[in-house]
C-alpha cells in the first residue's frame, strides 16, 4: 500500500493543489483566510472569556496570556477539524475518478489532510506575531526551551491520528451518507470537550483519566508544553495517543484497502 501510494505521488500532489486552489478561488483574501479563521476565533473567545464572563483569573494558565493559550489550542484544532471536514466527503465528491479511473483511493482523503496542513503552516506564522505582541507589550515573556525540538513529534502524532480518522470517515460516508451530517454536529461538540479554549483538568485522578481518553486533549496539551511551559510531553496520556494513532492508522488503512473494490458499487 505504501509503494502504490508512492507511485501515485504526483496524483496526490495534483489533488492537494486542486483542493487549495478551489478553496481560495475568487476570494478577496485568498490564502489569508487560513490566518483569518483562527485569528477571528481567538478574538471571539478572548472577548468572551476575559471581558464577558471574566473567568481568566479563575483558570490557571501558568502565567500565559489567554489569547496565546487559546491560539495555540485553535491552531492544531482547526487543522484537525478542517482535515476531517474535507475528508468525510472526499470519495463522494470525486465520483468520476473513483468509478472510472484506477488509482489508490487513499489519495482523496490524504489530499484534504495535506491541503489543511498547508493552511496550518500559514496560520502558524501568525502565532509568532501573537507571542511577540504579548512578549513586548505585557509583563509576560516568552522563553526559548529545548522542548521546541519535540514539536515535530507532536505534529507527526497528530497527522497520523488525523489520517486514520480521515480514512474511517471517508469510508463511512461512502456507505452511509448520514455520517457527514452526524460528523458536522459532533465535530463542534468535540472541541468543547477538548482543551482548546480552556484547560481541562481535575483533582480527581479518574476524571483526568476520562479527560485524557479524548486523543486531541493530550496532543493540544503537548503543543503548549513544548512551546510555552518548557515541559517534555513524555507522559502516559501522550504515549497512549501515540500508540492509539499508529494503531488507528494501520487498522483504518488496511480496512480502507480491503473495502476499496466495493467503493464504485456504493458511490
Amino acid at each position: 500500500m505504501f509503494r502504490e501510494l508512492y507511485e501515485y505521488r504526483e496524483l496526490l500532489y495534483s489533488l492537494t493543489l486542486r483542493e487549495i486552489r478551489v478553496r481560495y478561488k475568487q476570494s478577496l483574501l485568498g490564502v489569508l483566510w487560513a490566518v483569518f479563521v483562527p485569528l477571528a476565533m481567538m478574538l471571539i473567545f478572548t472577548f468572551v472569556f476575559t471581558r464577558a464572563l471574566k473567568i481568566e483569573g479563575r483558570i490557571d494558565l501558568g502565567g500565559m496570556p489567554y489569547a496565546v493559550f487559546v491560539y495555540i489550542g485553535l491552531l492544531p484544532w482547526t487543522f484537525f477539524a478542517s482535515s476531517l471536514t474535507g475528508s468525510v466527503s472526499s470519495l463522494v465528491a470525486n465520483t468520476s475518478l473513483v468509478t472510472k479511473t484506477y488509482c489508490p483511493r487513499e489519495a482523496f482523503p490524504l489530499s484534504c489532510v495535506a491541503s489543511s496542513a498547508f493552511d496550518f503552516g500559514i496560520a502558524s506564522v501568525l502565532l509568532v506575531g501573537v507571542i511577540g505582541y504579548f512578549h513586548f507589550t505585557t509583563d509576560w515573556s516568552f522563553q526559548f526551551h529545548a522542548t521546541l525540538v519535540f514539536l515535530p513529534v507532536v505534529l507527526m502524532v497528530q497527522i497520523v491520528f488525523t489520517v486514520g480518522m480521515a480514512f474511517l470517515l471517508a469510508m463511512g460516508n461512502l456507505f452511509y451518507r448520514d455520517v457527514r451530517y452526524l460528523f458536522s454536529v459532533l465535530i463542534n461538540l468535540w472541541m468543547f470537550v477538548t482543551a482548546v479554549v480552556y484547560p481541562l483538568e481535575s483533582w480527581r485522578p479518574f476524571c483526568n483519566f476520562l479527560i485524557n481518553l479524548n486523543p486531541m486533549t493530550p496532543i493540544i496539551n503537548a503543543y503548549r508544553q513544548c512551546l510555552i511551559y518548557g515541559e517534555w510531553p513524555l507522559s502516559l496520556p501522550f504515549a497512549y495517543v501515540a500508540v492509539l494513532s499508529v494503531a488507528l492508522l494501520m487498522g483504518a488503512w488496511v480496512l480502507f484497502h480491503r473495502l476499496e473494490p466495493k467503493f464504485a458499487e456504493y458511490i
